[in-house]
């Protein structure tokens, strides 16, 4: 019974969508860049219902606040049972991060694992106006 309740639990925590969440630049008038690498990404292709593997890197130039990377990475453990184009993915990732942080300037890059026999390299990109 316990294994049962433990298990249901972390089910609930696991399919939990994590809201992304930030805190301040702690240099907010100087202008450097910040880079995160997930070479562990997974999505699902909605064609053929097989996981795709790949890293996003996300830079990006903040503004008054940047990216706290624990909820980050359970951001992007959501998308491990999705089914998503690459191209997709790669502009809702960039959607959802311009939208919580606002910064000066961002890039996603999804490199994609070889599936059957092509290599896909998505980059989306913001400037703030």
């Amino acid at each position: 019974m316990n294994g049962g309740i433990r298990c249901s639990l972390f089910a609930v925590r696991y399919f939990y969508k994590m809201q992304l969440e930030t805190f301040p630049n702690p240099r907010p008038g100087r202008r450097f860049t910040i880079t995160h690498i997930n070479p562990e990404f997974t999505s699902v292709c909605p064609m053929t219902g097989l996981p795709d593997f790949g890293t996003i890197t996300v830079q990006y130039v903040p503004n008054e606040v940047c990216v706290e990377l624990k909820a980050l990475k359970y951001y992007y453990l959501d998308y491990r049972n999705r089914g998503i184009f690459y191209e997709a993915v790669t502009n809702q990732i960039l959607d959802d991060l311009v939208g919580v942080c606002d910064p000066l300037w961002m890039k996603v890059t999804a490199e994609w694992k070889t599936r059957g026999g092509i290599h896909s390299v998505i980059e989306a990109e913001h400037t703030k106006a």
